[in-house]
């Protein structure tokens, strides 16, 4: 019941400041907490990458390995996404198998990079029908202040860039760079009391009711969408969270994934 109680009395100071026009950390309602992308930070993985956003921290590895390829795409890479949340990032995390949350984050990530065909897939074909490079793609969520998706998908394009094929380690011959052609970006917004608010700390994220994700690639086009929370958005609501989308992606992107 205490806690039931600290949660409303938290939602109505996020919406008393939100209706003055203020954040809970003295943001503009479009203006992003201050980001950090360390790449190489895991020695064994072909790539890595530690990104921050505000006080929210995931790390991010990439290793790649020879395997059988899927069925229906016998001459194409394979791309598979995995998430952790540790317990200690937060006391909703929990020990154990992986829950609907840390899925639906590798489920979001892994759609943006499939739907704007980040990877070309069929560069990563050894022999056809039997033998392809697998991608594999980790995220671990070490701290959590909101905004996990953000900062998630930004570490994964970050380390899929500084990524490096491990050919002399399995006796392969080829290009040592992963085959990259776009750099999507994900942005977050909430919808509180009419308002519409980029990069949701954690109080936001509670307070609020409705959630979208927009991830759009290099030329502004979207290559995937993602709406949770109870409560519904209109027309306009939904319009204006995608031009946010795709104008804060393009600032991310020509800050921290072009080098």
């Amino acid at each position: 019941m205490g806690f039931e109680i600290m949660e409303d009395i938290r939602k109505d100071y996020v919406y008393d400041l939100i209706e003055s026009g203020k954040r809970v950390d003295g943001r503009g309602f479009r203006e992003y907490r201050e980001i950090s992308v360390e790449r190489d930070v895991i020695t064994r993985a072909e790539g890595s990458a530690l990104v921050k956003i505000g006080e929210t921290v995931i790390l991010v590895g990439v290793k790649l390995e020879p395997g059988e390829p899927f069925a229906d795409a016998p001459n194409e890479g394979v791309i598979m996404t995995n998430a952790e949340l540790v317990p200690m990032a937060s006391p909703d995390f929990e020990p154990g198998p992986p829950d609907e949350n840390s899925v639906e984050l590798a489920r979001v990530v892994d759609r943006g990079i499939r739907g704007s065909k980040t990877i070309e897939l069929e560069k990563l074909c050894i022999e056809g029908g039997e033998k392809v490079w697998m991608v594999f793609i980790d995220i671990h969520v070490l701290d959590n202040d909101g905004n996990l998706v953000d900062a998630a998908a930004l570490g994964a394009i970050a380390s899929l860039l500084n990524a490096h094929m491990p050919t002399e380690k399995y006796g392969l011959s080829g290009d040592d760079t992963l085959p990259i052609r776009d750099t999507p970006v994900a942005v977050t917004t909430v919808e509180i009391g009419g308002n519409i608010l980029a990069d949701p700390n954690l109080y936001e994220e509670t307070a609020a009711t409705s959630k979208l994700t927009v991830i759009s690639n290099a030329d502004g086009t979207l290559s995937g969408m993602q709406k949770s929370g109870s409560g519904g958005l209109k027309e306009e609501e939904i319009a204006e969270m995608v031009e946010i989308g795709i104008e804060k992606a393009g600032e991310i992107r020509r800050k921290y994934l072009v080098t």
